[in-house]
């Protein structure tokens, strides 16, 4: 395995990444995942020690936004490494080889891997028409998938497109397209939903399977918890402002100048699961809330078909499915628990004590 590390830290070394970076970075995953410390050694030696593993891409019913939040890697992050030490072997977008020669690279790759590679999709499956509505090299991408997907080892649903039907199922669904998830039955499936999803969301995944031979743990949707276990609202620098009851009403008032919530313009953050707050994009750069725009909800089952985005949960012009009245009276009632909130400090105040955090959760 020294030897093989040896590699591997050369291999890095030339791209100006040193070893304690490396084992580092495999550390930070290791915590962002929920995983024991122990888990980032695992994972550093296994990604030295292991044959770079066969990955499959295919693009269905999509519009490219997930490879190019894929290849949006800041560098020197070390998202990229995480490609350089995986065989892409098949990507319409990325890979040099077009044709004829773009097909034979596929059969050869589920030729050399069967039972080995990991298929990504992403973008829904069209099966109106026998799914011509949406082909490639001649055959319907429910051909495709079916012929692909009994020899991966495990598929990753990359984007909502691929977990959940995406905007392509968006009423009235004229290509009839469905998640992968609705075809493929009989292999692990890990969805990593979003419109596009986090990066570092697909390199950790990755990265857990090459070093435990398994998908992470999963939500009853099949999203991995480490990444989907909690709302954006839990984690929004914007929350103390909601549990205030300080909200911008406008997207140019004081209030939004301000930071304040915008739950009111329609933020979905408190039904959404998503690691947006935490992880961010552009390298950590910003989010969509820190940018001034509330939550579309993106990850979570048919957000297209929810209402109007700028609808607050408490006045939806269609309730959200996912949601259903269950959200929207928990989103009222975190309103109203708000104000009590500060009816309470307000009090205690006065009379001189302390509130405490147990106060407040009473």
């Amino acid at each position: 395995m020294r030897e093989q590390e040896g590699r591997l830290v050369a291999s890095l070394a030339q791209q100006g990444i040193s070893r304690r970076t490396f084992m580092k970075y495999c550390a930070t995953l290791a915590s962002m995942m929920a995983l024991p410390p122990s888990a980032g050694i695992a994972m550093a030696e296994a990604m030295a020690s292991s044959r770079r593993p066969s990955v499959i891409w295919l693009p269905f019913q999509e519009c490219t936004g997930c490879t190019e939040s894929i290849t949006r890697s800041h560098s020197p992050t070390l998202e990229g490494l995480i490609f350089d030490a995986i065989s892409l072997d098949y990507q319409e977008t990325l890979m040099a080889a077009a044709g004829h020669q773009a097909e034979e690279a596929l059969e050869k790759a589920i030729e050399d891997n069967k039972g080995k590679f990991v298929l990504i999709i992403d973008g829904s499956v069209a099966t109106g028409l026998d799914g011509a509505y949406s082909c490639i090299a001649g055959r319907s991408n429910l051909e495709l998938l079916k012929k692909v997907a009994p020899h991966a080892a495990a598929i990753v649903a990359m984007g909502s497109c691929a977990a959940y039907g995406g905007i392509p199922k968006a009423n009235p669904n004229p290509t009839a397209a469905v998640s992968v998830s609705d075809i493929i039955k009989d292999k692990p499936i890990v969805n990593i939903p979003g419109c596009p999803p986090i990066p570092v969301v697909m390199t950790g995944v990755l990265a857990h399977f090459l070093t435990f031979g398994s998908l992470p743990e999963l939500d009853k949707l099949g999203r991995p918890k480490a990444f989907y276990g909690e709302t954006i609202h839990d984690r929004c620098y914007r929350r103390p402002f909601y549990d205030q009851g300080k909200f911008a009403k406008t997207f140019d008032d004081d209030g939004a100048r301000n930071g304040w919530c915008l739950f009111e313009l329609g933020c979905k953050g408190p039904i959404t699961y998503n690691a947006c707050a935490t992880v961010k994009w552009n390298g950590g750069t910003s989010w969509p809330v820190e940018s001034g725009h509330g939550c579309l909800g993106c990850s979570e089952p048919d957000f297209w078909d929810g209402g109007g985005f700028y609808k607050a949960l408490s006045m939806p012009a269609n309730p959200l499915k996912l949601a259903a009245g269950a959200a929207v009276a928990g989103a009222a009632a975190g309103v109203a628990i708000s104000f009590a909130n500060r009816a309470k400090k307000g009090a205690a105040k006065a009379a001189h004590e302390t509130t405490t955090l147990a106060d407040l959760e009473k």
